[in-house]
């Protein structure tokens, strides 16, 4: 059971809203080079996880694995708070 486990993708992302009860909605941020100019290009993907405890807030970081659906959206679990936010970010609601 561990070794399936163990080739599901984990991430590291900003919470920017709770969505529900026990949902998130996080902000995964990398770098891509442009295809042209070869210049590191930010890129962001939203991702919906699900967040079993309720702990996460807007503005924490937190540790996400990749899941079976859960929902419509959501085929992420959060397995950690890796840093609790300080104070709430403005516009992040």
């Amino acid at each position: 059971m561990s070794e399936s486990r163990s080739n599901r993708k984990t991430l590291t992302a900003l919470v920017v809203s709770r969505t529900g009860d026990k949902s998130i909605k996080v902000n995964f941020q990398y770098t891509v080079p442009h295809p042209v100019y070869g210049k590191e290009v930010k890129r962001r993907t939203v991702l919906h996880a699900h967040d079993e405890k309720n702990e996460c807030k807007p503005g924490d970081r937190v540790e996400i694995m990749e899941t079976r659906p859960l929902s419509k959206m959501k085929r992420w679990r959060v397995i950690r708070v890796v840093e609790a936010a300080k104070i709430a970010a403005p516009g992040i609601d």
